[in-house]
C-alpha cells in the first residue's frame, strides 16, 4: 500500500542501528544491523498499539462476524491473485480464480460468505513479488520495512503494483477508504496473532520471523525443491565466510 510505504520510508530514516549477535550471521541478511533496528521499532509499535487492538477485536467481535469480514476482504483483494495467475502464465488457475471471485461476489453476497470453497474453488495466494520470482528476478537482500514487517528487495518492489490491484486504490471517499483499510489491517493483525505469539517465545524472534518469511516465499516461488536448494546455498556461503 503506497500510503503506508511512504510512512515506512520516513520511519526507516529515523531508526538507529542495532547490535548484531556475532553468532547470528546470515548471507541473505547483509543489512542485519539496520533490519534489527527497524524490527525493534515495529515490535514497540506492535506491543503498544497493534496487538492490543487485535486482541480487543477478537474479544469484542463475534466469530461469525469475523469470518464474514475475513471472507469479504479475501474476496475484495482477490483480483490481485487473478492478475498474477495470468502474468505467471497459469491459465487454468486463472480460470479457477475468476470462477471463485464471481461465485463469492454473487452467491456469497459480495464475499461475506465463501460458497466457492465448498465448490472446490480453493483460496489461492499470489502477488507481484511471487510473479517477479517466477520471471527470474532475484530476491535481493532481506529487508524489514517499518510497519510492514519482513520483506526483501523484490517483494518490496512488488508491493507497488500490488497496491494498484487492491480496492483502496480506487475508493475516492476518504471515510470508506481509510475506514475499510483500518478494518482490513486489524483483521490481518488478528489473523497473525498465533504466529507472532509463537515467534516472541523463541530465543531470537527476529531470526525466527526472518527465516520463516524467507522459507515461505521461497516455497511460493520455487516449491519444495527451491526451498531445499536455498538452504544448501546458504550453508555453502556460511562455510566460505
Amino acid at each position: 500500500m503506497l500510503r503506508i510505504a511512504s510512512i515506512s520510508l520516513f520511519a526507516l530514516a529515523l531508526v538507529g542501528c542495532a547490535a548484531v549477535p556475532p553468532s547470528e550471521r546470515n548471507p541473505r541478511d547483509p543489512w542485519q544491523r539496520v533490519n534489527r533496528g527497524v524490527y525493534k521499532f515495529n515490535d514497540a509499535f506492535d506491543k503498544a498499539v497493534a496487538t492490543p487492538v487485535a486482541r480487543t477485536y477478537l474479544r469484542v467481535v463475534p466469530q461469525a462476524a469475523r469470518t464474514g469480514i475475513n471472507n469479504f476482504f479475501n474476496n475484495a483483494t482477490y483480483p490481485d491473485v487473478m492478475v498474477n495467475a495470468l502474468l505467471q502464465g497459469q491459465l487454468k488457475p486463472f480460470a479457477r480464480d475468476t470462477g471463485r471471485f464471481v461465485v463469492n461476489s454473487t452467491l456469497g453476497i459480495g464475499g461475506l460468505f465463501d460458497p466457492a470453497s465448498h465448490m472446490g474453488l480453493a483460496l489461492e495466494d499470489r502477488d507481484f513479488g511471487q510473479t517477479f520470482g517466477k520471471w527470474g528476478i532475484p530476491t535481493g537482500p532481506f529487508l524489514v520495512l517499518p510497519f510492514l514487517g519482513p520483506s526483501d528487495i523484490r517483494d518490496g518492489l512488488g508491493r507497488i503494483p500490488d497496491a494498484y490491484a487492491e480496492p483502496w486504490a480506487y475508493i475516492r471517499n476518504p471515510y470508506w477508504d481509510y475506514g475499510s483499510l483500518l478494518i482490513y489491517e486489524i483483521n490481518e493483525r488478528a489473523n497473525l496473532l498465533p504466529i507472532t505469539d509463537m515467534a516472541k517465545k523463541t530465543f531470537d524472534p527476529y531470526a525466527f520471523e526472518r527465516n520463516a518469511y524467507l522459507q515461505a516465499r521461497e516455497y511460493m516461488v520455487k516449491g519444495p525443491q527451491g526451498q531445499q536448494n536455498s538452504a544448501e546455498d546458504e550453508l555453502k556461503q556460511l562455510q566460505q565466510q
